[in-house]
């Protein structure tokens, strides 16, 4: 008994490590194009470095779950709110007259929002309404 308990909650640290991972490298791949989109060589290299952090944390989304989101997104017609410049990790969005949205407890995403900005799905940290992560 012991031992299948131990085994298990082995399997289950290395499930989170693996999802770890798999969001750091995903967010610096994504903040590092963004970046370079937005600001050329340096932005690409900071842009890198904030979305591995952003990635790291809990509550974002995979890359396997993100087309199902997305699709979850569209089907509920949010209005998409203009921002007068690109939307990028870091970003810090108003907090009036942007409507942010608690997602489905089976996306994970409970202590962020998300919202629709310049009709790109976005999640937010409600605290800071900055932009955790840019949904493509």
């Amino acid at each position: 008994m012991k031992k299948t308990i131990i085994i298990s909650a082995v399997l289950l640290a290395l499930g989170s490590t693996a999802a770890l991972a798999q969001g750091i490298v995903g967010g610096i791949r994504e903040g590092s194009e963004d970046g370079a989109r937005a600001a050329g060589p340096v932005g690409g290299f900071v842009g890198g470095v904030v979305g591995g952090v952003a990635g790291g944390v809990a509550g974002l989304l995979g890359v396997d779950q993100r087309p199902r989101f997305r699709e979850y997104v569209v089907s509920q017609k949010p209005q998409s709110y203009r921002y007068n410049g690109d939307v990028v990790v870091g970003v810090e969005l108003p907090s009036s007259g942007v409507t942010y949205y608690e997602a489905p407890a089976e996306y994970g995403i409970r202590d962020h929002r998300y919202t629709v900005v310049n009709d790109r799905t976005v999640l937010v940290d409600p605290r800071t309404h900055r932009v955790i992560q840019v949904i493509e």
